[in-house]
């Protein structure tokens, strides 16, 4: 896999990736697109429960991208290298189960756009993972 894909081109196009689910997740928050794109499709999760989640959805997005930045070395942090490894293998889980979410949703959006999305942003992510 670290022939295929350099570790700071694999950083760059998840924290491009992560910026734009950030977008996402502010234009849900604000209502400028429909809720049914998000959370399963699920209709019944309205008002200040959808706003909970989308904002919990955008605080880790924001984290992710800052630990994506601090291994690809945008962000200097040299001691919690260990740290910031174990923290990418626990995002790669995340992605892995937030694909097999987007595969059961009832939304045809999270199963044609988001599934692809999660698929490659956790190759993307096992890349920076198996990175020393």
């Amino acid at each position: 896999m670290k022939r295929l894909i350099s570790a700071k081109l694999a950083g760059n196009m998840l924290l491009i990736i992560f910026g734009l689910l950030a977008v996402f997740h502010i234009l849900v928050l604000l209502n400028l697109l429909p809720s049914s794109m998000v959370w399963g499709g699920q209709a019944d999760i309205s008002g200040s429960s959808l706003r909970t989640l989308e904002t919990l959805s955008l605080i880790f997005t924001v984290l992710f991208a800052i630990i994506i930045a601090v291994k690809i070395g945008y962000v200097k942090i040299r001691k919690f290298k260990r740290i910031i490894t174990i923290l990418l293998w626990i995002i790669f889980g995340y992605l892995v189960l937030n694909t097999a979410g987007n595969l059961a949703s009832s939304s045809s959006i999270e199963k044609l756009v988001f599934t692809p999305i999660t698929i490659v942003s956790a190759f993307l992510v096992l890349r920076l993972a198996i990175e020393k």
